[in-house]
């Protein structure tokens, strides 16, 4: 393997164990220290073996916007990544300790900055653990000092304005990786202050249905469930509540369709503020 080749969006365990000596190779730990999902991680002290913390709570994100988790500045990203060594090319394995979780929000971000070079590990840690893998206790980052250059695309990013104008053109078709209950404002949002409803015309597929036991459903089954959603050819736009289980939902669609894939980095969080943006239930 060299670092020309093109890494599928999610590769197995088997793969990453298999290509652990690559000196290209990148692995990121990109667990939640918690979650809006109550997911409940089974293991929390250790991670794979020689990987490299990707803290998307206080590093790898724009800290100057009262919006969570928004995508960070080229540049602060790109500082951040030279920090823990990544090369421009680094052949980047991602995972999270929740099964696929936090990872695909990581591919996204790095796809978004212009590096194609990365896989979120189907399964995570649990998948990894479990077949007793190498592993070992969780440990701080050794301060590295890569090449890593940025290439922001914009075309990959959605905001608000564009949505709103979207709600009379109809150029995208918006997918929502909340709960249905969330959706539809049947309960409250975890977050004070928020609406509860959905963008106008947008769809609902809960980021659950993408996924089995940690993993992402296999591709027929994945073609079934967005067959069954009536988008084909249509570009889509995936949104949640912070931009995390978007990601999710994007990745998933990415495995198996040609649709043109953005991301709206707001989501709930921007356009759930009470009284700003117009709302269905």
């Amino acid at each position: 393997m060299n670092a020309d080749m093109n890494l599928t969006p999610v590769v197995s365990i088997t793969w990453l164990f298999e290509h652990l000596e690559n000196p290209n190779l990148v692995i990121l730990d990109a667990s939640p220290s918690g979650n809006k999902s109550n997911l409940i991680p089974e293991f929390t002290d250790i991670q794979i073996k020689g990987a490299r913390k990707f803290d998307m709570e206080t590093v790898f994100l724009d800290k100057e916007n009262s919006i969570p988790n928004m995508i960070p500045t080229q540049r602060n990203f790109e500082n951040e990544c030279k920090k823990i060594g990544i090369n421009n090319d680094s052949l980047i394995v991602v995972y999270d300790n929740l099964g696929v979780y936090t990872s695909p929000r990581v591919w996204w971000m790095f796809k978004a900055m212009g590096h194609s070079q990365i896989a979120v590990l189907d399964g995570g840690l649990s998948a990894w653990k479990n077949e007793n893998l190498p592993a070992e206790p969780i440990c701080k980052n050794k301060t590295l000092s890569g090449n890593f250059k940025a290439q922001y695309k914009p075309d990959l990013v959605i905001d608000a304005a564009a949505l709103m104008e979207n709600i009379e053109s109809k150029k995208f078709q918006v997918i929502d990786a909340r709960s249905e209950e969330r959706f539809s404002g049947m309960i409250p949002e975890p977050r004070e202050n928020m609406s509860g409803g959905h963008i106008p015309n947008s769809i609902n597929l809960p980021f659950e249905k993408v996924l089995h036991q940690g993993k992402m459903k296999p591709k027929e089954e994945l073609k079934e469930i967005f067959k069954n959603l009536n988008i084909e050819n249509q570009a889509l736009v995936f949104t949640c509540g912070s931009g995390i289980t978007a990601s999710i939902i994007l990745l998933a669609s990415e495995l198996i369709a040609e649709n043109k894939n953005v991301l709206y980095d707001g989501s709930w969080a921007e356009w759930g503020e009470e009284g700003k943006f117009p709302v269905e239930k």
